[in-house]
């Protein structure tokens, strides 16, 4: 495996926060070390000390976004901690949809290669389809290549192993020799784009549900109010953000208050 000198270690620390506001720790270097080495097959540097260079001379297009790809966690599964698609079903849904008859809008902040966005679908489908022809799906990510994958809709055995259960793989997907194909009516409900937490939304439209789960952990206390308080800009007076079991607003600098229901918990506007 590759090394890397402290100096160039700072470098990227400084490059990713700058760019994604992900905070990587002094005591990660095995972390940088491992997922750019894993990068230099994709590049054809020689070496880290290489690839560095070339980041910072900014002489190959598109390699800092490779870099901050590289350094993004995303993990992520089908019906990951499964309580908030009960509440989003049984309590959320049901009450939003009640007070309007309009178009009803989630957005899978960060959503990574499309679990969590499609999770939501097969959920209003089994639990709310009187809701499906109401619902639009975004799901949003930094990083292209996941995005990518997330439109394709196509996964492999151990990804639809991972929380996804079998008569629901069987009723939402097609089998395409070794992969697994997400059926038309779940890919209509959803569409994916590239979106940087940190940098300017664009023209998202008002959001009826949230959900940023697991997400925050990665950013530093200004960063998590910032991207909270931009949170709070996109969503409804009466609308509902899901953040991940052991994240919190506690401490941070934003209007959001807990709410408490019998799985799980989510948090509206004061």
């Amino acid at each position: 495996m590759s090394d890397i000198n402290a100096i160039d270690f700072d470098y990227v620390r400084e490059l990713v926060y700058r760019e994604s506001a992900i905070s990587i720790e002094p005591d990660m270097k095995y972390l940088v070390v491992s997922r750019l080495t894993s990068l230099l097959r994709k590049t054809g540097h020689a070496d880290i000390a290489e690839l560095v260079s070339s980041l910072r001379g900014r002489r190959e297009a598109g390699l800092v976004e490779q870099v901050v790809d590289a350094m993004t966690t995303n993990e992520t599964s089908f019906f990951r901690d499964s309580h908030p698609f009960d509440t989003l079903c049984q309590e959320v849904l049901p009450r939003i949809a009640a007070t309007h008859n309009d178009p009803i809008r989630i957005w899978c902040a960060a959503c990574s290669t499309g679990q969590e966005a499609y999770t939501i679908a097969m959920a209003i489908h089994e639990f709310c389809p009187a809701l499906v022809p109401r619902v639009s799906i975004i799901g949003t990510d930094i990083s292209r290549e996941v995005v990518a994958k997330a439109q394709a809709g196509t996964y492999n055995r151990l990804e639809v192993n991972r929380g996804l259960p079998a008569q629901l793989l069987a009723r939402y997907f097609t089998q395409q020799g070794l992969a697994w194909q997400v059926k038309p009516e779940l890919m209509k409900m959803v569409e994916f784009h590239t979106l940087n937490l940190i940098r300017d939304w664009g023209a998202l439209p008002e959001m009826d549900v949230i959900f940023l789960r697991n997400v925050l952990i990665y950013f530093d206390p200004e960063a998590k109010s910032s991207i909270l308080r931009n949170t709070s800009r996109v969503l409804k007076p009466d609308g509902c953000l899901f953040l991940g079991l052991s994240e919190t607003t506690l401490n941070l600098n934003t209007d959001y208050q807990r709410v408490t229901s019998e799985k799980s918990h989510y948090y509206k506007i004061a």
